[in-house]
């Protein structure tokens, strides 16, 4: 191949083409991922907002080791009293079933969004950040047709878009939800963004932005101050490094869930290839299963089970910090020089409110029951919020470089676990480990799995609990892996997963 290629994967093909823009424009893959992610506040609003927080696997060309940039959102410093806060209930409708989730001032947590993007570019970007959001700004000023699935997530957040008469606004023009092929278009938040990439990330700090967050917090029942808007740090840590198959799985460390569990379901299976047993559904129902029991114990077993005990203070770490599971988007970019970005991004759900009139809603992070369990202020004060969301990237011995994530909930570790498995073990190319049936074990026992599974291996899984979900189609509910493959010689692959109406290209 004369010219070695680039590729991005991506959930919306307006986030995937604005990458693949500033990868034509001479941008590396971390311009690209900082356009895709703005395009992501605008083309998948329900995922990603500048309210939120994320983490970045960044892999330079040529360097011996990932670097994590930790960006997901922090505790408030000080809990409001009760009576204070603006905390509530509202169901989301999934159609068979409904979710009960929290929302209100008082469900948002500090975002880091904004200093992690800049972060990330003073680090590793080449193109101006001006450039970097002109996609995203273009985008949110023209509008552009909504997409099935993102009017479909309209209508299961509905609740939280027709909120406030500012969402509404947004979301809800002349009191109706838009469908699938209107119109979309966020006039304000193309302004936020050009606004940002003037300013700088203190824009959210102490700028006007961090004032109107500081303000609506006080005004309407939130805990945030800005205090907790200046004390805010991105983290930059050594990811979480195993092997597996003779790849390195460079892993989200904590205190950040994830990264370490899927550690564990990796050694897990290699334990079992390494009794003669072959990695199919049931051995990867058995690592899930052994996943959760280890979970549930607090890492107290995991170094006994792993063959080097180096994780058990990484699970303590992961368990002591209050965990979230929400709403998620992902993108993957390797550029023809070998720089590879994985960024994993969530908003929750968002919390109802449109921050003054800049186009966008703080997340409702300390909405998760596992937080707050049910009841308002019941969070740890002032510290970083654990996640499942596991950007990763795997580099293997012959110099291929795989960035992979998801979002999912909780089904993010399994998902992941289950296309690298795809991929390093069962060696499919990217779009069939993508493509692939999935299943899940939840901690409670419950097993689901997609269609796909040989009989014999469907017999296996239902024999696993008396609580079994045999999914009738490939489902959302599992995970959306987007995946970016590469090697300088061999050309590059890219898998948006179905799943989310997820979108590769390759250039």
């Amino acid at each position: 191949m004369s010219k070695p290629q680039s590729v991005v994967a991506a959930g919306h093909t307006r986030t995937a083409e604005a990458a693949a823009e500033i990868l034509a424009d001479g941008g590396n893959a971390f311009d690209a991922a900082i356009a895709g992610v703005c395009m992501s506040f605008v083309a998948e609003a329900v995922f990603a907002s500048p309210g939120g927080g994320g983490f970045l696997m960044a892999r330079a060309a040529g360097q011996r080791a990932p670097k994590l940039f930790d960006f997901f959102v922090e505790t408030p410093l000080k809990r409001r009293a009760v009576n204070d806060v603006s905390f509530f209930p509202i169901n989301a409708n999934f159609g068979p079933a409904t979710q009960e989730f929290h929302i209100g001032l008082g469900s948002s947590a500090t975002p880091g969004i904004a200093q992690g993007l800049f972060a990330m570019h003073e680090a590793y970007g080449r193109l101006p950040m001006k450039r970097l959001v002109e996609p995203a700004v273009r985008a949110a000023n023209e509008g552009f047709p909504l997409s099935d699935f993102q009017a479909y997530l309209f209508t299961v957040v509905a609740p939280i878009l027709q909120q406030s008469a500012s969402a509404r606004a947004i979301f809800a023009p002349g009191g109706t939800l838009l469908k699938g092929g209107d119109t979309f278009r966020n006039e304000r938040l193309g302004e936020t963004l050009s606004w940002l990439a003037e300013d700088g990330a203190r824009l959210f700090v102490d700028g006007d932005i961090g004032q109107a967050i500081a303000a609506q917090s006080r005004d309407l029942g939130g805990h945030l101050t800005l205090d907790d808007l200046k004390r805010y740090e991105v983290c930059i840590r050594d990811p979480l490094l195993w092997r597996f198959g003779g790849a390195a799985v460079a892993l989200n460390p904590p205190p950040s869930a994830g990264g370490a569990l899927v550690a564990y379901g990796l050694s897990y299976l290699e334990a079992f290839a390494a009794a003669g047993q072959p990695i199919d559904a049931r051995a990867l129902a058995a690592a899930m299963i052994a996943t959760n029991e280890v979970r549930g114990a607090h890492g107290n077993k995991l170094a006994a089970k792993l063959a080097a005990g180096a994780l058990a203070a990484d699970i303590a770490a992961s368990v002591a910090a209050p965990p979230a599971y929400r709403g998620t988007t992902h993108i993957s970019v390797i550029d023809s020089e070998g720089n590879a970005a994985a960024v994993s991004l969530s908003n929750g759900e968002g919390n109802g409110f449109i921050v003054g009139n800049h186009g966008f809603m703080l997340n409702n992070m300390l909405g998760e029951e596992d937080v707050v369990g049910g009841e308002p202020g019941a969070f740890h004060e002032g510290v970083r919020m654990s996640s499942m969301m596991a950007p990763t990237i795997i580099l293997e011995p012959d110099g291929t470089v795989t960035a992979i994530g998801t979002g999912g909930s909780n089904r993010i570790r399994t998902a992941i676990l289950q296309v690298a498995v795809n991929i390093l073990v069962h060696r499919m190319d990217v779009e069939d480990a993508v493509n692939a049936p999935r299943l899940h074990v939840e901690r409670c026992g419950t097993v689901s799995f997609e269609p796909g599974f040989t009989e014999e291996e469907g017999a296996a899984l239902r024999a696993l609990s008396e609580n079994v979900k045999a999914w009738p189609e490939l489902n959302l509910f599992f995970g959306g892996v987007h995946v970016a493959r590469w090697h300088e010689k061999k050309g590059a692959q890219g898998a948006g997963d179905p799943r989310r109406q997820g979108v590769a290209k390759v250039a």
